[in-house]
C-alpha cells in the first residue's frame, strides 16, 4: 500500500506540471492582462509598459509560467485586478464552495445510492419505471431551468426559504442550493448504481450467499452492495472537483459567493491571475480525489491488492 501510494504521488507531479501549463498558456495567451487592468480605454505606452513589468509579462511565456510557479510555491498567487490578493479570495471563497459540496455530495450518497439499490432490487417494477423516468427528466433539464425553478417557487412563492444566500453561507442556507447543484449528478448515481445491482445480482458469490441461508440484508450490505458501489464510488470522487468548479451557474443563481462566482468574475474581466490561481487548487482537489477514490476500492473489495 505504502508503495502504491508513494508511486500514484509521483505519478501525479507530471499530471499537475501538464495541466498547469496548459491553463497558463490557454489564459495568459488568449487573454490581455493589461486591457484589464485599464478597462475599456486603452492604455497609455508608458502605463502599459510598467503593468507589463510589474505582472513579468516582458518575458517570454514559458518564463512567465515558470516565476508564477515559483509564487505559487512560495504562497503567492498574484493580484486580483481589484488589487486583493488572489490568496484571499481563495480564503473567502473555497470555504463556502466546500460547504456546497459537501452538501451535494450527500445528495448524490444518500438519495442516489438508496434510489439505485431500491431499483435495482426491484428491477421492471413500478417503482423502477418511474425512478428511471423522473432521473431522465432531471438529466434533461439543464441546470439552470432547475435553479430558478426551484429559487423562484422556494424561495419568491412560497417564501419557504431566502431567494439568495447570505455572505457567511451557513449549511442551512445552502441546502436547496446543493441540491440544485447535485441534481444531474444524483441522476447519474441512481442509473449507475440500479445497474450495478443488476448486474451483480446474478453474479455467483450472491447466489452462494443465498443458498448458505444468510439473510436478504446482510447479503445486500455486505455482498451484493460493496461490489456494486465500485464504479459509483469512482464517479462520485471524479464528481468533487467538477461540483467545485462547476458550480459557477448555481452560485450566479442564489448569489454565492464561492470558487463558481470568483472564476466567473476573473472570466469577464480577464483577470487571468484569479482563474489560473483558481483552477490550480482545482486541479490539486482532482488529483487527491482519485487517488483517494482509488484506495477506498480495497475498503470496498478486499480482494484488490496494490502492488
Amino acid at each position: 500500500m505504502g508503495r502504491y501510494v508513494v508511486r500514484r504521488l509521483l505519478q501525479m507531479i507530471p499530471v499537475f506540471i501538464g495541466t498547469t501549463i496548459l491553463i497558463f498558456f490557454m489564459v495568459y495567451a488568449l487573454g490581455d492582462p493589461v486591457q484589464a487592468k485599464c478597462g475599456d480605454r486603452a492604455c497609455d505606452p508608458a502605463t502599459a509598459a510598467q503593468i507589463r513589468h510589474d505582472l513579468y509579462l516582458d518575458h517570454p511565456l514559458w518564463q512567465q509560467y515558470l516565476h508564477y510557479m515559483g509564487q505559487i510555491f512560495q504562497g503567492d498567487f498574484g493580484t486580483a485586478y481589484n488589487g486583493q490578493a488572489v490568496t484571499e479570495l481563495m480564503v473567502s471563497a473555497f470555504p463556502v464552495t466546500v460547504r456546497l459540496t459537501i452538501i451535494a455530495i450527500l445528495f448524490e450518497v444518500v438519495i442516489g445510492i438508496s434510489l439505485g439499490v431500491l431499483t435495482g432490487l426491484r428491477r421492471g417494477r413500478p417503482v423502477d419505471t418511474a425512478a428511471l423516468l423522473a432521473t431522465l427528466i432531471v438529466i434533461s433539464v439543464p441546470t439552470f431551468v432547475s435553479g430558478y425553478v426551484l429559487q423562484y417557487l422556494l424561495g419568491v412563492k412560497w417564501k419557504l426559504i431566502a431567494p439568495s444566500v447570505s455572505t457567511e453561507a451557513p449549511f442551512g442556507e445552502l441546502i436547496i442550493p446543493g441540491l440544485v447543484l447535485a441534481l444531474t449528478s444524483l441522476a447519474y448515481v441512481t442509473r449507475l448504481t440500479r445497474t450495478s445491482i443488476v448486474e451483480n445480482a446474478r453474479a455467483d458469490y450472491v447466489r452462494t450467499a443465498t443458498a448458505k441461508g444468510l439473510p436478504r440484508r446482510r447479503v445486500v450490505t455486505h455482498h451484493l452492495l460493496r461490489n456494486s458501489l465500485i464504479p459509483v464510488v469512482t464517479f462520485i470522487g471524479t464528481d468533487i472537483g467538477a461540483l467545485m468548479g462547476g458550480a459557477i451557474v448555481t452560485e450566479r443563481i442564489f448569489n454565492i459567493r464561492g470558487v463558481g462566482f470568483q472564476l466567473y468574475q476573473g472570466i469577464l474581466r480577464l483577470d487571468s491571475a484569479t482563474v489560473v490561481g483558481f483552477v490550480t487548487i482545482l486541479v490539486i482537489v482532482f488529483l487527491v480525489a482519485n487517488l483517494l477514490v482509488d484506495l477506498l476500492y480495497a475498503v470496498l473489495d478486499p480482494r484488490i491488492r496494490y502492488a
